[in-house]
């Protein structure tokens, strides 16, 4: 009995997933964003971690400037020998050739994804050490962000059925 009650239990409980985001850099941005508003669609409970660099993808003052790193980055799509990567104005340019394709298949933007998770109801957590560490303010970040330490995410995350580092 305790059982078969435990069972319906957990399966009237809804899903939930936990990110944590730790890259700043655009091509790094889009996964988190992505997975946790597709997981919203889907009705799951989704909660991202922003910490380190991944802060500035919810940072007002940054999240506009995100760039592709040219320089010693394996994933770019069309190989880039490190000394070509090094020349001035290959960041640029990566940046650009990724919005490009990005909007050409009608991804939204950095900001669009931002607002849709929130209106979505996606937790977008800022960590509180790094903030400390980095001298990043609450009002530096955009609308709708809780912050919290890292217990108190682990505590989210233990209940999570999915988990995911990016």
């Amino acid at each position: 009995m305790v059982e078969n009650k435990l069972k319906r239990l957990l399966s009237e409980r809804k899903k939930r997933m936990a990110i944590v985001a730790s890259k700043g850099t655009l091509d790094m941005a889009y996964p988190p964003l992505i997975l946790s508003t597709t997981a919203a669609a889907m009705d799951i409970e989704c909660s991202i971690f922003f910490t380190f660099y991944g802060l500035d993808i919810i940072n007002r003052n940054k999240n506009r400037n995100l760039r592709v790193p040219s320089l010693a980055n394996p994933a770019m799509p069309v190989p880039v020998p490190n000394i070509i990567g090094a020349l001035p104005g290959m960041t640029a340019m990566a940046t650009m050739m990724m919005k490009s394709w990005m909007s050409k298949v009608n991804v939204p933007s950095i900001e669009a994804l931002l607002d849709i998770a929130v209106e979505s109801g996606v937790k977008l957590i800022g960590c509180q050490m790094t903030m400390d560490v980095m001298g990043v303010k609450k009002e530096d970040l955009i609308k709708g962000v809780e912050v919290c330490g890292a217990a108190a995410f682990l505590e989210y995350a233990t209940d999570a059925d999915i988990t995911l580092f990016v």
